[in-house]
């Protein structure tokens, strides 16, 4: 699930927000983000982001899909 992928590979930088990674359930934080569509959430997840957020959250194994339901578990969190 999304919980599940986001509770092993992507709390360790959302929970604190190391890096500049905006923090889980932050709607200030994330607003920009999701103004741009999901669509360019899941890319940056995919491909990584400006150096910081490493390619596919550092979960090489993920699929598109768990990746997709992941971001959509964090996105919820913060609307």
């Amino acid at each position: 699930s999304g919980e599940e992928v986001y509770n092993t590979y992507c709390m360790a930088c959302h929970a604190a927000g190391v890096a500049g990674a905006p923090v889980y359930g932050n709607s200030e934080a994330w607003a920009p983000r999701i103004a741009k569509g999901m669509d360019a959430l899941y890319e940056s997840t995919y491909n990584g982001l400006n150096g910081v957020m490493p390619a596919r959250g550092t979960c090489a194994d993920c699929s598109d899909e768990e990746l997709q339901a992941t971001v959509d578990y964090m996105v919820a969190a913060a609307e």
